[in-house]
């Protein structure tokens, strides 16, 4: 049976950015975030369109972190 990809269920208080990056760069973007100290949790909906979330109260850490990312891996910024 084939895998289908499945929205996370977010709670309020958490923002959501959505992202596209090439699927070689999904490892190196999920190994910054995770060692960010719970900033977020990264979900791949396949390849490398993934979604990120984090608290609502980390939100402006959370944009100035994945600015500098998607600068680096040259990642876009999808919207929600």
């Amino acid at each position: 049976m084939a895998r289908k990809a499945v929205a996370p269920c977010l709670g309020e208080g958490m923002v959501v950015r959505h992202l596209v990056m090439r699927a070689r760069d999904v490892v190196y973007f999920k190994a910054v975030i995770e060692a960010s100290e719970g900033l977020a949790a990264v979900f791949a909906e396949r390849g490398g369109e993934l979604v990120v979330a984090a608290p609502a109260a980390r939100a402006r850490e959370l944009d100035a972190v994945l600015d500098d990312l998607c600068s680096e891996i040259a990642a876009v910024r999808r919207g929600a």
